[in-house]
């Protein structure tokens, strides 16, 4: 038997160097875990049938706490060991990654709803914003109130 973990929200950030899935999965290392649930979002080079050519990323000043507001939620309401996300910002390119989360459990089931949750919470909840050029030269905001 495994002792409980303190605090499951083991790394939340917002940055606008490139993301790192090493970095989250050392951040989720426990022996207690039997799962752990990764989702991995990256910059692709079309959307709603158009090309893009160039993404950019903003956050609002509170959106770091939201995301560690998330965070805490979703291991509040799953049973989780550990709790990870990490979301860009700034100029990115094509297959660049824009967002990673993760989750540990005990069971593999209790990861993947959580990480399902923690990754539809953030994208519904979070203020981070993306602007899109298209190669028709159109462009869009995504995610805006």
């Amino acid at each position: 038997m495994t002792d409980p973990v303190p605090d499951p929200v083991r790394l939340v950030d917002i940055r606008d160097t490139p993301l790192d899935v090493t970095e989250v999965l050392d951040a989720l290392g426990d022996d207690g875990a039997g799962g752990l649930t990764l989702f991995v979002g990256q910059v692709r080079d079309h959307d709603g049938g158009k090309g893009v050519t160039a993404l950019d990323y903003s956050a609002h000043p509170t959106a770091l706490e939201r995301l560690r507001d998330v965070c805490r939620r979703v291991a509040a309401e799953h049973d989780v060991r550990g709790v990870a996300a990490v979301h860009r910002v700034g100029e990115l390119r094509i297959g660049d990654l824009a967002v990673v989360v993760a989750t540990t459990a005990a069971h593999r089931g209790d990861a993947f709803a959580a990480s399902r949750a923690l990754i539809d919470t953030l994208k519904a909840e979070v203020p981070i914003w993306k602007h899109q050029v298209f190669d028709d030269r159109t462009e869009e905001w995504v995610g805006t109130p």
